[in-house]
């Protein structure tokens, strides 16, 4: 492989995760959550570098692989779970989208790193669609259905 080659395909892997977390992450600081394009920039960043330094770029080992992304599942449950917030007042909890977008952003900057780039788009397709439209169509769903959802932890249905 040349030198520009190396080098430009090790940028375009690591161009598509910090833009996956920069996507990920606006939505969430448009939402005013706490973990926004910094956070999910870095996690993305972060993974993507990870699985890149498994192969030099040339073939990833299978078993190399799968050890590394268990090691990003476990931890970014950590992260993940730094953001997810219980009310003292109403048992509520905040934070699940944030957390699982955390996650999923990692995952898709570990494809990107893979060199998985169809498959990295296409994930970070799905969840900004998710995102967007997930929150009216629950909405909508709900004044057609009538039914509120009520928490785990409490009886109080949902605003």
């Amino acid at each position: 492989m040349e030198y520009w080659d190396l080098y430009g395909d090790m940028a375009t892997r690591l161009f598509l995760a910090l833009l996956t977390g920069t996507i990920l992450g606006l939505n969430r600081w448009l939402h005013h959550k706490s973990a926004g394009m910094r956070t999910h920039s870095l996690v993305a960043i972060g993974s993507a570098t990870s699985v890149m330094s498994l192969g030099g770029l040339g073939a990833i080992d299978p078993q190399a692989l799968s050890h590394v992304l268990q090691g990003l599942i476990t931890g970014l449950g950590f992260l993940g779970a730094g953001v997810i917030i219980r009310e003292r007042s109403t048992q509520r909890i905040h934070g699940l989208t944030t957390a699982a977008s955390i996650w999923s952003c990692a995952l898709i900057a570990a494809a990107f790193g893979a060199g998985q780039l169809v498959l990295g788009s296409l994930a970070l397709l799905a969840i900004v669609v998710t995102l967007m439209l997930g929150g009216p169509l629950e909405q909508i769903v709900r004044k057609l259905t009538g039914i509120k959802r009520t928490s785990e932890l409490t009886t109080d249905p949902e605003e």
